[in-house]
Parts: C-alpha cells; sequence; structure tokens
C-alpha cells in the first residue's frame, strides 16, 4: 500500500512529517511516486492553523479528494497537526470521508488508527490533549541524507495575542540533553553533517528543567562532535537571546554566523498589545551585540504589518527598526485573524487596503536592503555545502546550488568533476540579486564529505523506489519574493 503526505506551515511541521513517515514505513506502506497527487491508498494532511485561510485550505483540498476516494474502494484520508487539534471531530463532520484525525500530541497513533477506521469502518478521531512521548523517540524517515532536524523541546510558554500555537503545541517541554546529544551523534555517524536545532521558541530550552543557561551549553556541546560540521537552529524568541547564547555562538567554530530572530513590530505600543515582551531598543541592543561578536553575521525576521490598532506612526516605527537592523531578509506577512486568539476580537482592525499598501512598501524596503548587503558578498571567497533541490533553474544554466555557512543561497558554475549533494566546494561569488547570489567564475576547491558519501548511497539505494514525500514549505532561508500572508508558524 502507498501513501503520501501533504504538509503546511511550519519546520516543526515539516520535521513531524519525516516522523509520519518513518511511522507508516516502519509499518509496511511505501512512498507513493512524487506528483501522484491523490492517487496513493493513504494521504495524509499535516495542516497548520496558523493563518485565516488554512481551514479553507484544507477543506477544499479534501473537496477535490472526495470523489477520487469514492471511486477507489479501501482509500484512506487522515488529517494531522495544528488544524486538526483545533477542529477536532469538526473536520468529519465537513467531511465525512475523512478516516482519521489526530492532533499534535499522537503523531505516534497514525498506524494504529488508520487500521482501526479500516476495520470497523467508521472515522477514527482521536486528540490527545497532553505530550504522549517526546516525538524524537518515534521512528524518522529523513528527507535528507545530509541535514537533519533535530528537535529540542515542544511547545511554547508565551501567550502572544495573535498566536494560536501554544493552545495547540502545549505548553513547552524540553528534551533531556544527552538524549538530544545522542540522536545527533548517531545522524553524524549516518553521515550527516549539518543539523538544525527546532523548538517552538528553541532558546528558551532549559526553562522546562531549571537551567537558563542550557541553550547555549546545548551548543557549545555540539561543537564537541566530531564530523558534524553546520549547526543551526530555528526559531528564538527576543527575550531569552542572552550574552551567554551570543558568546557561544560566536566561540563555537562549527555553530553557522546566522540568526533568524523574529521582530513582529518595531512599535512599543504595538509590541505591548501583541504581548510580546521586549520592545524596540531592546531588540536593537541584541542585533548590535551578535554583530559586534560575527560581524559577517546574516540576520532575518519575521515582521506582521497590519496588526490591530496599528497606526502609521507605528508602521514607520517597523520601518525605523528595519533600516537600523538592516535584514539578510524578513519574512513579512499581512495580519490575520485566527479564531480563539485575543488579537481576532480586538478593536482597530486595520483595512485591507491599507495593509496592503504597508506591507508592499515594507517588502519594497526590505528588497532594497537584501540586495545592498547581498552586492557586499560580491568579491569574497565562500565555502559552500552543496544542497539538493534548491536552485530551480540549475538543469537549465549548468549551475549547482549551495549554501554559504551565513545560509546564503548561491548558485555556481558546476564543476567538471563530479559534485554530490553535502559535498562542500569553494567558490568567488561575482553577483548578487536580493536573494542569491552567484559564482561564475570555476570552482576553486571541491571536498568530497562523508555527507556526500550518504547522499550518494541512499541516492542509489532509492533508485528504483518511488520518491518523495510531497512537502507544502520552501526550505529555510529562502523567501519567496513579494509573498502573499501564507500559513506557518511565523509568530515566534
Amino acid at each position: 500500500m502507498t501513501y503520501e503526505i501533504r504538509t503546511y506551515g511550519c519546520q516543526m511541521n515539516v520535521h513531524d512529517s519525516e516522523r509520519l513517515s518513518g511511522l507508516l514505513e516502519d509499518a509496511g506502506y511505501v512512498r507513493a511516486p512524487e506528483g501522484s497527487d491523490g492517487d496513493a491508498d493513504v494521504v495524509v494532511f499535516n495542516t497548520c492553523a496558523v493563518r485565516e485561510n488554512a481551514d479553507n485550505r484544507l477543506y477544499g483540498n479534501l473537496g477535490r479528494l472526495a470523489p477520487r476516494k469514492a471511486s477507489r474502494p479501501g482509500m484512506q484520508i487522515a488529517v494531522g497537526g495544528c488544524l486538526a487539534q483545533k477542529d477536532r471531530d469538526t473536520i468529519v463532520k465537513k467531511a465525512p470521508w475523512v478516516d482519521v484525525v489526530f492532533g499534535t500530541h499522537n503523531i505516534g497513533k497514525l498506524p494504529v488508527l488508520l487500521e482501526r477506521a479500516r476495520v470497523q469502518e467508521e472515522a477514527q478521531v482521536e486528540i490527545a490533549e497532553s505530550l504522549e512521548a517526546f516525538p524524537s523517540t518515534l521512528p524518522t524517515r529523513r528527507e535528507s541524507a545530509y541535514a537533519a532536524w533535530v528537535s529540542i523541546s515542544v511547545g511554547c510558554n508565551n501567550t502572544c495575542t495573535f498566536c494560536i500555537v501554544p493552545a495547540l503545541r502545549g505548553k513547552e517541554k524540553d528534551r533531556r540533553t544527552g538524549d538530544i546529544l545522542a540522536e545527533i551523534e548517531a545522524l553524524v555517524d549516518e553521515g550527516v553533517s549539518e543539523i538544525t536545532l527546532l523548538g517552538q521558541n528553541v532558546n528558551a530550552y532549559g526553562s522546562d528543567i531549571g537551567d537558563r543557561e542550557a541553550f547555549s551549553k546545548l551548543l557549545r556541546a555540539c561543537g564537541t562532535i566530531e564530523g558534524l560540521e553546520r549547526v543551526r537552529f530555528t526559531s528564538p524568541h527576543p527575550r531569552d537571546f542572552t550574552d551567554d547564547v551570543i558568546a557561544a555562538m560566536a566561540e563555537t567554530p562549527n555553530v553557522m554566523p546566522q540568526l533568524h530572530m523574529p521582530l513582529q513590530s518595531g512599535s512599543d505600543t504595538v509590541l505591548k498589545a501583541m504581548r510580546r515582551s521586549y520592545r524596540q531598543d531592546r531588540y536593537l541592543g541584541i542585533i548590535e551585540k551578535v554583530r559586534a561578536a560575527m560581524p559577517d553575521a546574516a540576520i532575518s525576521t519575521d515582521i506582521i504589518v497590519g496588526f490591530p490598532g496599528e497606526t502609521e506612526e507605528d508602521f514607520e516605527q517597523t520601518m525605523h527598526v528595519v533600516r537600523e537592523a538592516r535584514f539578510t531578509n524578513a519574512f513579512t506577512f499581512q495580519y490575520s485573524k485566527r479564531p480563539g486568539t485575543p488579537a481576532a476580537t480586538m478593536e482597530g482592525q486595520i483595512p485591507k487596503e491599507v495593509v496592503q499598501s504597508r506591507y508592499e512598501r515594507l517588502v519594497a524596503l526590505q528588497e532594497e536592503i537584501s540586495w545592498d548587503e547581498n552586492k557586499k558578498q560580491v568579491g569574497r571567497t565562500l565555502e559552500l555545502m552543496v544542497a539538493e533541490g534548491e536552485g530551480r533553474k540549475d538543469g537549465a544554466t549548468h549551475r549547482l546550488s549551495g549554501r554559504a555557512p551565513d545560509n546564503r543561497l548561491v548558485h555556481f558554475t558546476k564543476p567538471d568533476e563530479d559534485v554530490r549533494p553535502g559535498d562542500v566546494v569553494t567558490v568567488e561569488i561575482t553577483y548578487a540579486a536580493p536573494h542569491h547570489l552567484l559564482a561564475e567564475g570555476p570552482v576553486l576547491d571541491v571536498r568530497r564529505t562523508r555527507a556526500g558519501d550518504a547522499w550518494e548511497k541512499r541516492n542509489e539505494a532509492e533508485t528504483a523506489k518511488p520518491a518523495g514525500v510531497m512537502l507544502g514549505l520552501p526550505k529555510i532561508g529562502v523567501p519567496e519574493p513579494l509573498p502573499v500572508a501564507a500559513d506557518g508558524c511565523a509568530a515566534h
């Protein structure tokens, strides 16, 4: 039997989908070929509830599958993730052809629920109110042979008025440091050379175990793991971004000079209404300290435009912070109501045309800054980790793509010798665009790596197998130009 997973939302959901794939394959399912578009025996939707259109998107997709399911006896549809945690049995009332609904706390039950629905011939809705087991104990089918997500915590203790995630993911629960490091070491033994530490509020790690410096200690511990070349993390919160974390980043060679630091708004008034526990001065102070410790650090952010009550003066304060911080890129979102959040019922909801105008002004400013910052890279010699699937035009342009240490995307001339994803190349940057760099000259050096070996081994083993869990999220660090308000937990 074949399966297909459609994933919407944040990096946490992407990683959860890797676990769902592992669970299904352990149960004997095989991935459907890429592009099967609902032809699998089991179709799983791993959903997001952050954006206003998330509900419409899900039910629209379910509606399109209804006639296909009716014509295919035995086909099953499952809905999980944050929207399932929120809507529960409402899903089977609106879409009675759905077989299984499961939440964020019990993804390990999916194979059992599918079998129960098949035997009993009725929908199974099972939502746990709290985490049953830390998800990292579940089998995982990693989407990359050379780079991996590693969860260090789940849930969030913040109460941002625009965000529904804490209600759906629960309170923060930290994983034992020893278990995290053991997973990383096992991944490195398999050939992984880059890991991204993942948490809803990643740098609050330690609050559950009573150690305020636990996150910086974890970063330094990662620096002692032989063979681990690159360490990243996402997403931190300014409230918990302390000097010991900055020092650990600067002093640990394999922690990359890259930081994604959500701003949300530059206005103190709006930040207070959002229930964000920092103000403009505190935020810019963090940026200044990071730049002092790591002058070449690339800093990105999330910004919400049009939060209820936002005045033109408030918006100009956001523009001011963007000019001062000079972000490498920014993921900008137009505010949308989420039922169940305090912001949804606040007075002062901003007209759509005003939000759109401010959004366009902000995007134009950030595009200009992104381009200026990228132009500073021209002439530099950089080590790139060769990436898979990052360059949409690579085939036509005879180029390959890779990520610089600061996570900038670089397209480079394909060398004569064989280069594999996970290998490392040295190039000179010759051209800059707002969202990517070019290295048009010859590759200066190629370093074949264990990560490249792992990719090659996996690729050979899977050549004859169906490919591709269908993931609905661009990879970290590749912002879409002029992004429209999208699904994703961009609120941390």
